[in-house]
């Protein structure tokens, strides 16, 4: 190897160290801001508890006949530490997010930096709102239908009560709120794709028919073997399907006006 070959893989080695450290320095304050707010959550767990068995207490009418059980000793320990997991995901979200950006930033364009803002703000709003549509909607109606199910005794048959463990019903509910705000990020994503021109807003249009079946089908994978749970989450996000079109269209008119005022001035 001759000396300028060599000064070749110098230089390009000296950039990659630069990202490694980089990426080193947003990874551990991402990990440090994940782990404090986990003991936060760890500490309010019970308070964080209590939120998410709300849609349970709706179900049965009042917090006195929202019974959940636990049937091993440190099961309750073990749920509040995922239950703190889940929160301090939550809540270190955004901070995480924010790292992601300023790695990914100093590669971007002015203008497409300023393109990717909105999204960077969208993302967390979408994933708010697929929790709140799995709080306020999906899972009353999943309680209410199993509460639902049980048997009052009779002199010819004993009862079935619907007796939830704390476990089992904490996993479900953060199972669905993860899996509906994924879900929701479907414009965020379809409208990126666009951007990159990968695909366009008559793409969509003619694979319509596939995302009704694909959309179905992770419906039935992510969320508990019921018809209520999966078409919670298949109907609102056909209609972001929908909407994700809409965003393409936008995207395509403004990409357009640009290249029209690029040639005027040409």
């Amino acid at each position: 190897m001759t000396n300028v070959e060599e000064d070749e893989v110098e230089a390009s080695r000296a950039p990659l160290i630069e990202h490694l450290t980089e990426l080193r320095s947003r990874l551990i304050k991402a990990l440090v801001a994940f782990v404090l707010m986990f003991f936060v959550c760890f500490a309010g767990a019970r308070y964080i508890y209590n939120a998410l068995v709300w849609p349970y207490v709706v179900a049965v009418g009042s917090p006195e006949k929202a019974h959940l059980v636990y049937t091993h000793g440190l099961e309750y320990l073990f749920t509040q530490i995922q239950v703190a997991a889940f929160g301090a995901g939550l809540l270190a979200f955004p901070i995480i997010a924010i790292q992601i950006y300023k790695f990914v930033a100093p590669g971007l364009y002015k203008n497409e930096r300023r393109a990717f803002v909105p999204y960077l703000f969208a993302t967390p709003i979408l994933f708010a709102i697929g929790a709140a549509v799995v709080y306020f909607i999906a899972m009353p109606l999943l309680m209410r239908f199993s509460v639902g199910m049980q048997q009052l005794a009779t002199d010819s048959s004993p009862s079935i009560e619907f007796l939830p463990k704390v476990s089992e019903y904490l996993s479900l509910i953060m199972t669905l709120i993860f899996a509906f705000g994924v879900c929701f990020q479907l414009p965020v994503v379809l409208t990126l794709l666009a951007r990159a021109g990968l695909i366009d807003s008559e793409f969509l249009k003619s694979k319509r028919r596939y995302a009704i079946v694909v959309v179905f089908i992770l419906a039935a994978v992510l969320t508990p073997p019921d018809v209520i749970s999966q078409f919670a989450l298949a109907i609102p996000t056909l209609l972001l399907y929908e909407a994700s079109i809409f965003s393409v269209r936008m995207v395509e008119k403004q990409r357009a006006e640009a290249e029209a005022a690029r040639a005027a001035a040409g």
